[in-house]
């Protein structure tokens, strides 16, 4: 029970009794639950504040403890009396804005040692008990208060599938055709038509040196080629093989001018 050990030690010279310890582990639980304490009594007095301690004068009554409580957010304000009969306590709750009225009867000596009231440490017992009947009895029937919404933490966005070599592209229903995918600078590329000529990829077994692989400048066949193909002879999107040599704009080695094979074998 976080937090109630510093109460506890705070409120220790007013304790007494095995009620005194109870109802300051009471007091705890609608604390932590999103209410405060106003004060004692059944009329709320000067200058009231919203407080986590128990104010002056709670313990003066060992037979019945009269407290008054608001919910962080104003919605709720409880009136809680604790009244001893023999060796219980009977929690007698209303909330004053609904008139709702709740109770709850806990055995003193199943959550109190009496013999160690001077020891945080051993004087409460069975403390997941009790947190379960002040919830289930007294912070349930009247609603818990509205608390801060917490903060999620943001989560990463999803990396794409074109953006992450290693996840699979997601399967495409029977029947629908998957979506194209150029990738006409992609080496792997190369026989994709051939495998699916209906699904508008490019690449297929017949090479075309001046878009495979890494791009290198060369010429537009769209735009012909000067002494050859006149402007617009090759059809937009189609495969096209230039013949012949390209002319001094073609970079790299001209295939024309390499040496045949065996050049410079003499016995040839």
């Amino acid at each position: 029970m976080a937090g109630l050990e510093p109460l506890y030690a705070w409120a220790r010279p007013a304790i007494s009794r095995p009620q005194d310890a109870l109802v300051c582990g009471i007091h705890w639980e609608l604390i932590r639950h999103g209410y405060r304490c106003l004060g004692t009594g059944d009329q709320p007095g000067p200058d009231e504040r919203k407080s986590e301690l128990l104010p002056a004068g709670w313990e003066a009554n060992k037979e019945v403890y009269t407290l008054r409580y608001k919910s962080t957010d104003d919605a709720h304000e409880l009136l809680l009396k604790a009244i001893m009969v023999e060796d219980s306590m009977i929690l007698n709750v209303m909330d004053r804005s609904s008139q709702k009225v709740a109770d709850v009867t806990l055995a003193v000596a199943n959550y109190i040692n009496s013999e160690h009231l001077d020891d945080f440490h051993k004087v409460y017992k069975n403390t997941e008990e009790l947190r379960t009947r002040i919830a289930s009895g007294i912070i349930a029937p009247f609603g818990a208060p509205a608390g801060k919404a917490r903060k999620e933490p943001e989560s990463k966005e999803d990396v794409h599938g074109d953006e992450n070599p290693l996840r699979l592209p997601p399967r495409q229903p029977m029947g629908t055709r998957a979506p194209s995918r150029p990738s006409p600078l992609s080496p792997f590329a190369v026989g994709g038509e051939d495998l699916d000529p209906f699904g508008g990829r490019s690449g297929g077994m017949i090479v075309d040196p001046l878009h495979s692989g890494v791009p290198r400048p060369g010429i537009d066949p769209l735009s012909g080629i000067p002494g050859r193909l006149p402007p617009g002879a090759v059809p937009p999107g189609a495969r096209f093989d230039p013949f012949g040599p390209l002319g001094i704009g073609r970079p790299g080695p001209d295939p024309d001018h390499l040496p045949p094979p065996g050049y410079d074998d003499m016995f040839m």
